[in-house]
């Protein structure tokens, strides 16, 4: 059975170095068009601040960059090991019988 990582995790993984803790909150302060905040307010939950509905994309983004980066070296490392990977399918498929 396949486990998911949770947001936390996929976070650890593509950022080691930071040791990510959702409760460690750092004040900033960002600019932003009015455009994207009138959309930022349509999408929001009730309840829901602007800070929070960022942060989740943010993390989101940064989890998607992370698995984006991980699959080009996933298929690097194939491309860079195919022809020895074709041979070795191909010996195993010369086993089979015809049916």
């Amino acid at each position: 059975m396949a486990r998911y990582c949770t947001e936390s995790e996929q976070l650890d993984v593509a950022f080691p170095s930071i040791g990510y803790n959702s409760s460690m909150k750092v004040k900033t302060s960002i600019t932003l068009s009015k455009e994207v905040v009138e959309q930022l307010d349509v999408i929001a939950k009730s309840g829901e601040s602007r800070s929070e509905i960022i942060e989740k994309m943010l993390r989101d983004g940064l989890a998607e960059r992370a698995r984006r980066e991980r699959d080009l070296r996933d298929l690097e490392r194939i491309n860079d090991n195919a022809e020895e990977l074709n041979e070795e399918a191909e010996d195993v498929l010369s086993y089979q019988v015809d049916l």
